[in-house]
Order: structure tokens, then sequence, then C-alpha cells
């Protein structure tokens, strides 16, 4: 493979009902740094139908380029119909680089795309950066978290990698940035098109992604029951925060997957992360330890998570979590 044929950083750029997701922000923002060493484009390839004006978004973010391949099969998400439109995209352009959220979408279509590609995907990076060689390195946790290996793809292009949302921190958008929009049509091989999509239910729980809010309350083991989850919600109604939690409270059935933080849940970066009855498991510590401030309770004093945190007070989260709610509400009143 002659690799100086392959140049350029892409992102996939992740809409869902017409609306670019954060993440693909993300990872233009990511993508701008990793352009910057290897003196290449940033460019965004955008799927789905009638989605264009969304181009211009991105560009603002710090895409040079827009790719925007739309199509009425492009509306929704379907895998085959994606990966045939992606794979003529990268045949084409033939990035160097190409990044795509961990989400739904991104964790089915990233594997597809790598065998079709016949090269490399690295799972759920926390770092991406370049080497002296100009080559990729993608570190991501290994062995339950306990060690961190990095990852190159010395053999194949492009070099494919997804990122899990709030990983990466987005550049600021600078309104009216110029930049390129393409538009490329696509050839689809209908005869492969073995599911179709016939209705899509959305379930309305009214609440915010974790990876989205500002202020996060997250409870773990030492909160106990859905009882005590009562007690973050009546917290979190004050501050206007979301709960969520780590993943011994998900597997005990007590909250659902998708407020879960963490190594297997998602990686977190709010304002402000009370961590309530939660000990601090590398695993944890991975989805939120990037937050701007954090508040830890936890009645046992060597537990790892003060080591993290900007706060820490030692004590039982079921007596501390009621004062500590009264004491805001004043403090909000008051003002």
């Amino acid at each position: 493979m002659d690799k100086t044929l392959y140049k350029n950083v892409f992102v996939f750029a992740e809409q869902r009902g017409g609306v670019v997701q954060n993440v693909a922000f993300e990872l233009i923002g990511k993508a701008s740094e990793l352009a910057a060493s290897l003196g290449e484009k940033v460019v965004a390839l955008l799927l789905g139908h009638e989605i264009e004006q969304q181009a211009r978004l991105l560009i603002e973010y710090g895409a040079d380029e827009v790719i925007c391949i739309d199509h009425p099969y492009l509306k929704d998400y379907l895998t085959e119909q994606y990966s045939q439109a992606v794979y003529q995209a990268i045949m084409e352009y033939k990035p160097s680089v190409f990044l795509i959220g961990a989400t739904t979408i991104g964790r089915d279509l990233g594997p597809r795309l790598s065998a079709r590609l016949n090269t490399g995907l690295t799972a759920d990076c926390t770092k991406l950066e370049i080497s002296e060689n100009k080559e990729l390195l993608m570190t991501r946790p290994a062995f339950g978290g306990n060690l961190m290996a990095t990852i190159i793809c010395s053999d194949h292009r492009p070099q494919m990698s997804t990122v899990r949302p709030g990983v990466m921190q987005k550049a600021e958008r600078q309104t009216g940035r110029k930049g390129e929009i393409i538009r490329m049509p696509v050839k689809f091989d209908e005869s492969k098109f073995k599911v179709r999509l016939k209705e899509t239910v959305k379930e309305n729980k009214g609440l915010v992604d974790i990876t989205e809010a500002r202020i996060l309350i997250s409870g773990g083991r030492g909160v106990g029951s859905k009882e005590g989850f009562s007690k973050l919600q009546e917290m979190a109604e004050v501050l206007g925060a979301e709960v969520s939690a780590s993943r011994a409270v998900v597997d005990a059935g007590i909250i659902d997957h998708d407020r879960q933080v963490g190594q297997t849940g998602k990686t977190v970066r709010p304002d402000l992360y009370f961590a309530l009855g939660i000990s601090g498991a590398v695993q944890h510590l991975a989805g939120m330890e990037e937050s701007d401030y954090i508040v830890a309770v936890n009645r046992d004093k060597t537990a790892p998570i003060f080591k993290v945190a900007d706060l820490g007070i030692v004590g039982d989260v079921s007596k501390i979590v009621p004062l500590l709610t009264e004491r805001l509400k004043k403090e909000i009143q008051e003002k």
C-alpha cells in the first residue's frame, strides 16, 4: 500500500433526525489538532436526506471541507445503506485518518467499514495523537481499565478509531468561518438491502442526556436503594441537575444503563460533578475525571474518589445529602 496516497483527517458527522450530534463537533475539535500536526485538512462526512444546511455548521466548528451525501436512502440510519455510501467516499477521497463517534450508530458502522476496507479499527479511544513518524497513536483502556494500550495501524489506511461522546472537547464555534461543501453522488447496490425501517418509536423520558448536563449528581453503591436515589433526585431538582450512577447501581437494576458513567457507560465532563457513595474504581474515574469540579462524599476516607475530588466529605451519604439539599434550597431562595 502506498500510504502517500492517503491524506486528510475525516470525521463521520453523525446526524439524527437532520440534527448533527455533539460528538461530531467534539471529533472535529480533535481532528483539527491531528490535521495541524500532519499539515492536512479536516474533512467532515455528512450523510442524510435534505441535510445540506447542516454542512455550514460543521465548517463553523472547524471542518475545512464537508462532503455531503444526500439521498432518500440515508434519511435514517440503516447499516447497509450507510456502509455502502461511506465506503465509496473513503475509496474516492482516501483519508489517512477516519474518526467515528462510539455511539450506537458508530459502533455498528465502524466495524463494517473496517472489514470492507481491510484496515484496523481501535474502539473507545480516550487519547489520539500523531507520532514522529506521522502515524496515529490511538490510546484506549485495556484489561478492564487496569492499563492503557497505545495502538498503531502502520500497514493499512485509513487509520480508524471510535471515540465516545464527551471524551474530546469541541472547539469554539466561529460564525462565518469559510470552507468548501462538496456534493458527492453515490451508487447503491439495492440487492444487498436486507433490512427495511418500518417505524421509529422514540421513548420520551423527559431527561437530558448526561453527556450534555452541566451538573451531574452521581450515586454509587453507597447510596443503596431506589429510596436513596429519590433523595438524589430531590437534590438534582434544586440544582437543575441530572442524576447518573456507577455501574454497580445499574447492575442492581436501580437506574437505567443510559444513566451510567464510566468505562462501560458514558464519558462526561460537566461543570460540577457530585460523586455520592462512589468509591472511585478506575473504570468509573475514566468516565468523569475530566469534570471541571468534583465533589465527593464517602464514608471511607481512603476511597480512591478523593484523589480526584476538588472537595471531599467523609460521612454517610444518606445523612449528608438531605442536609446538603436543604442548605442549597436556602442559598438559592436567599439569592
